[in-house]
């Protein structure tokens, strides 16, 4: 996906969050974003690819300050605060266990952001909520359909605690049959999943857990390991979660894919450019 001008404003928030997780030093802070605003001076133009220049501004970051993984700490307390409604949200699917609520549900752990929430916060609420929205884009026959007639899926994850949802689809996916290969982050960038959190989730219950190869900003082909792309090529249904997977792979040809976007539509530049309303939950074939 291409930027859109309210990219910037997005990358600087970004920049500072990572900064201010990163390191106490205010001289270094300024020295950092000092960088970065030449760095998007350079680079950010129309046509630039938002994935990309997203990455390069975190790198920037993680070497000048010397810290690899900023949300170390939040990753950590994502992932357990999501573990812990897990039991409420079987008791929601024990209600209707259709395919759709399923993938409602790992939408909804897209649009949950579990590092903001606390043990007091109505989560229960907020998931019944969503599950009573429809999806506005629903291609859930196709999505079916291509359960039944695969014999394996490439499921790329997003966040840390939306991984804890995707734990229900992918048991819902074992239904059918396929062998899974789950794909993670080779290395830290923002809350996506990497290796450790995934075995802390459990996903290896549900499938092969590979490395991509990099730590983008979701996926960007030319960053993936020689290894991934293997893997890639050899998977023709793939299941996408999140918007920063949607944006790097709609870079690249897909014409041989069955393949699968699950998000919210959390920015206008998505929204705007899938043709939907902010805040939409998307099930769709590319």
């Amino acid at each position: 996906m291409k930027i859109s001008y309210e990219c910037g404003p997005c990358f600087l928030r970004q920049a500072r969050e990572a900064l201010d997780l990163s390191t106490d030093d205010e001289m270094l802070k300024m020295e950092v974003i000092e960088e970065i605003f030449k760095y998007l001076s350079e680079n950010f133009h129309q046509g630039t690819n938002s994935n990309s220049t997203g990455s390069a501004m975190h790198e920037i970051i993680k070497q000048k300050t010397g810290c690899r993984d900023p949300y170390y700490m939040e990753k950590i307390e994502s992932n357990r605060l999501a573990l812990k409604y897990l039991p409420d949200v079987k008791k929601i699917l024990d209600d209707d266990d259709s395919l759709e609520n399923y993938v409602k549900i790992a939408i909804i752990g897209n649009i949950l952001d579990f590092g903001a929430f606390t043990l007091d916060d109505d989560i229960e609420s907020v998931i019944k909520g969503s599950l009573e929205k429809d999806l506005v884009i629903m291609d859930i026959e196709e999505f079916e359909d291509s359960l039944r007639n695969n014999d394996k899926v490439l499921y790329l994850v997003d966040n840390t605690g939306e991984i804890v949802f995707d734990k229900l689809l992918l048991s819902k996916i074992t239904e059918y049959g396929l062998d899974i290969t789950i794909a993670v982050k080779s290395e830290p960038i923002l809350n996506d999943a990497c290796m450790p959190e995934a075995l802390d989730a459990g996903l290896d219950e549900f499938g092969d857990i590979v490395e991509i190869g990099a730590g983008t900003v979701g996926y960007v082909d030319s960053k993936i390991s020689d290894e991934f792309r293997e893997i890639f090529n050899d998977h023709k249904f793939i299941i996408s979660k999140g918007m920063g997977n949607y944006e790097g792979l709609t870079e690249i040809d897909l014409s041989d894919k069955e393949i699968y976007f699950l998000l919210c539509a959390k920015c206008n530049t998505i929204s705007r450019g899938i043709g939907v309303n902010l805040h939409d939950m998307l099930l769709f074939k590319k």
